[in-house]
């Protein structure tokens, strides 16, 4: 059996609320108008992709990469979890962010294109929208949205990307 790795990011911002009404004068003075909304990206097609086109959380392969132990670059190391995690949020989501906490690893299986089967873990992790990057989202994704946890609920394809929505919810406020 084939196994796979990768990470992703489930990441949220505050943003004013305008279905929030205060219902007394002391919430007027003292709190805010505050919601947590979550990105969700709708990947494009093409060849070789092998996912739903579906509403999902950006994710993608934990990448070899080169690193330098001196002058020479002499060793192919994988990224961390955490650094895939923070690039697919960057090139699938359009967004600079931070790592808040990670959630439980997810291990799927599926059979690939080959007829093999395989054995895929997805590490993510809740993460803090910081900045839209000025590129925008790459090639692999056909939109974005902002959306609250209610309606990603309602939209994402896979039902244990919604249970880690919850996971990943819970202690924020405006949730």
């Amino acid at each position: 059996m084939k196994r796979e790795f990768s990470a992703g990011g489930i990441v949220y911002k505050k943003a004013q609320s305008e279905k929030r009404k205060p219902s007394s004068r002391a919430q007027v003075e003292g709190a805010q108008n505050t919601e947590i909304l979550w990105l969700i990206r709708r990947p494009k097609g093409g060849k070789g992709y092998r996912g739903s086109l579906g509403w999902t959380f950006p994710k993608g392969w934990i990448e070899n990469k080169l690193k330098a132990k001196s002058a020479k670059r002499k060793a192919n190391e994988r990224e961390s979890p955490e650094e895939s995690a923070l690039r697919e949020v960057a090139e699938e989501g359009g967004i600079k962010a931070k790592i808040i906490k990670k959630l439980p690893t997810l291990k799927v299986f599926f059979t690939d294109e080959d007829n093999q089967k395989v054995m895929k873990f997805i590490t993510y992790f809740v993460m803090e929208w910081l900045e839209d990057l000025k590129e925008g989202f790459g090639w692999e994704t056909e939109e974005i949205r902002w959306v609250s946890k209610d309606e990603a609920m309602g939209l994402l394809v896979y039902k244990n990307e919604r249970e880690l929505l919850k996971q990943a919810a819970e202690g924020l406020t405006g949730t």
